[in-house]
């Protein structure tokens, strides 16, 4: 797998020149709210402040994708993935999907 610091949110890397680009890669994960998350959650918007089980799910989940994407990355071959971002998109209620995207590079030490 990439290493976690060979990955940027610019179309650079500090102290590395890119010496090819491999295409887009990503990670995608699908998940849902249990009930029982659920209604944890709803009794805490009662008290109000961060709703801690909703924070939880969120993390893992973009950690999840992010994962994923440096996966794809190693099955091209690359060496670092540039222009990291994410995204999400509501499939059906208490559904979402979680994408995690970059561009895939070979770098070489400058």
């Amino acid at each position: 797998m990439v290493p976690h610091e060979m990955t940027s949110t610019v179309f650079e890397l500090s102290g590395y020149e890119v010496t090819a680009n491999l295409g887009i890669v990503r990670g995608i994960v699908v998940r849902s709210r249990s009930v029982f998350g659920t209604i944890g959650a709803s009794l805490q918007t009662m008290v109000g402040g961060d709703i801690s089980l909703f924070t939880e799910l969120c993390e893992k989940t973009r950690e999840d994708s992010f994962d994923r994407m440096l996966a794809h990355a190693a099955e091209k071959g690359a060496d670092a993935v540039v222009g990291v971002r994410y995204d999400a998109t509501e499939l059906m209620q208490g559904v979402t999907e979680v994408l995690c995207y970059g561009t895939a590079v070979k770098v070489k030490r400058v």
